[in-house]
């Protein structure tokens, strides 16, 4: 039996190291793309690139600079290009090759919907947004579009906030829950779409297996909950019986400091992973409670 091979880019954040873990637990040779000199090929060589990519049966780009930060005209920059700019040169590199992968997974964010209280935004009904955030994942997903791979199905995958053990935004929240301040942020009523990363792994694998799926795909739990009950369910995750609010002038203030930007907690994204759902996709942790849950135990 021929082992497949699959080619993570962006492998060195927090969803890239869980899926090379998982990619290879699972029996898949694993490269990778990368700044990283360990890397099987890195961003600026774009031979390496096609090289690594020739014969492989997947590719998963999760390559793009972290968005907590301020966004300064520095970090925007950055923060596009990060995406933009590695997405082309995969694009580039795939039309080099002479056995391209069959799959071709880019990642995307959920936050290029519109902030969303009234309902749930899926990939058929769902309502792109405006301001920075969404301009970049439209920009995103062009360039994934734009690339010419006719023997290479694209899969722009629409992530929303990733929950698990080693990163993703669950450290922040727990600690403010730890230090008494895990009240609800702003109103509380904006809504927290989440996946937790061993669900999107499966989620790559599922999409993979299925070419009848194509277009931008949700992934997401198909069980939003708002502001108010996440930051109940950290609390209750880590036995800490109160938490004071967090008015959205004071978040502002302290988005300063710790340099970073209040959209991230109270944009409401509602997203609605309809794609997954329809074609049978079982969530390992579809509730927020036992994802919290999973995550606090396996920190311990």
């Amino acid at each position: 039996m021929v082992t497949p091979t699959v080619v993570v880019a962006g492998a060195s954040g927090f969803i890239g190291r869980y899926f090379r873990r998982r990619f290879a637990a699972e029996g898949w040779q694993v490269r990778t793309i990368g700044r990283d000199t360990s890397a099987d090929a890195q961003w600026n060589d774009d031979g390496g690139i096609a090289k690594a990519l020739n014969g492989a049966e997947l590719l998963v780009n999760l390559a793009g600079r972290t968005v907590n930060c301020r966004y300064n005209e520095r970090n925007r920059r950055e923060i596009l290009d990060s995406r933009v700019q590695t997405t082309r040169s995969l694009g580039v590199a795939l039309s080099r090759c002479d056995e391209p992968p069959r799959t071709w997974i880019n990642a995307s964010t959920g936050t290029i919907y519109r902030h969303a209280e009234d309902r749930p935004q899926s990939e058929i009904a769902g309502e792109l947004g405006s301001g920075f955030s969404v301009s970049v994942a439209r920009a995103w997903e062009d360039e994934l579009a734009a690339a010419s791979t006719p023997l290479t199905r694209q899969i722009p995958l629409r992530i929303a906030i990733v929950l698990g053990r080693d990163g993703g935004v669950m450290g922040p929240f727990r600690n403010l829950a730890r230090l008494g301040l895990g009240g609800h942020m702003g109103r509380g009523t904006q809504k927290f779409s989440w996946i937790h990363v061993e669900d999107l792994f499966h989620s790559v694998l599922f999409l993979h297996e299925r070419p009848e799926l194509s277009g931008p795909v949700n992934a997401a739990s198909p069980y939003a909950v708002d502001n108010r009950e996440l930051m109940s369910l950290v609390r209750r995750s880590l036995g800490v019986p109160f938490g004071v609010p967090t008015p959205a002038w004071l978040l502002g203030m302290g988005a300063v400091i710790i340099r970073t930007e209040t959209e991230l907690v109270l944009k409401s994204r509602w997203v609605e992973p309809r794609k997954l759902v329809e074609a049978g996709f079982a969530f390992q942790y579809p509730a927020l409670a036992d994802a919290l849950n999973a995550i606090s135990r396996s920190s311990r």
